[in-house]
């Protein structure tokens, strides 16, 4: 899909293809970082719950400083390399994450988001079955700094904003049970927030209620898919990112008994 390594055969029949993406996924190794797709203009990482997308006060590596390392050694380019944040993930948030790879395309996707002209799927899993099954929220969601937390409200409040979320039913496991969620708007928290503002904290998320953390540190709530028009190709692009490892998202049961 990323188009990085070239297909011929070498004597021994062993393709460069082949020897290419080992090297490369080695690198991807020794940075830490899962590309999920890459072009002259994106690059599209399977983010890990302990992952920062960008650096913070906490001063641990982000990911958007591996990615710039990684390209620097496999590419050989000297000097600053360029990576652009269009959007964010929670540090205990796993899943889909879109980094660019020029101004011009951070410029377009940043549109992308701001316009809502982005489809954002998330899996959560949750202590609760919903009632109902399938529902719209709309909330005003304030956000304390202090306490890096967000508060969702009925009415719209002093500085809250709109938040706007559907989630679907998919399945149950022994103790859990597992949501669908289109995000139309993206605030701080927002999801954590609305899921435990209807009694559905998110499992580890201990922040919003969850009853105990997850083993890795991280909550629960995977960016699944991302769905957009290319900012430059102009053409539909679909990216999924696999579930993260030592969770239990594949565990879970639809109606008709399947597994995900």
């Amino acid at each position: 899909m990323s188009g990085r390594a070239i297909s011929r055969t070498t004597e021994n029949n062993i393709s460069i293809c082949q020897l290419h993406s080992a090297a490369i996924m080695s690198l991807e190794k020794k940075y830490g970082i899962d590309i999920l797709y890459e072009d002259n203009h994106l690059v599209v990482l399977n983010k890990g719950v302990s992952d920062i997308v960008q650096g913070d006060q906490t001063g641990d590596e982000s990911l958007d400083q591996k990615l710039r390392e990684f390209i620097r050694e496999r590419d050989a380019k000297p000097g600053n390399v360029f990576v652009g944040i269009p959007h964010r993930l929670d540090r205990p948030v796993s899943g889909v994450m879109v980094y660019t790879k020029t101004g011009k395309a951070l410029s377009r996707m940043t549109a992308l988001f701001r316009e809502k002209e982005i489809e954002k799927i998330y899996y959560a899993i949750v202590e609760t079955q919903p009632s109902p099954l399938a529902a719209r929220l709309e909330h005003y969601i304030t956000r304390n700094t202090r306490q890096n937390k967000s508060y969702c409200h009925t009415k719209e409040v002093r500085d809250s904003k709109h938040a706007v979320l559907e989630y679907r039913y998919l399945g149950v496991s022994e103790h859990y049970h597992l949501l669908e969620i289109l995000l139309e708007t993206g605030r701080h928290h927002q999801i954590r927030a609305q899921l435990a503002a209807i009694g559905l904290p998110i499992k580890g998320d201990i922040k919003y209620g969850a009853k105990k953390p997850n083993i890795n540190g991280g909550i629960s709530l995977h960016a699944r898919r991302i769905s957009f028009i290319h900012p430059v190709k102009r053409k539909p692009l679909e990216i999924t990112a696999p579930f993260p490892r030592g969770d239990i998202f594949p565990y879970f049961k639809t109606d008709q008994g399947a597994r995900l």
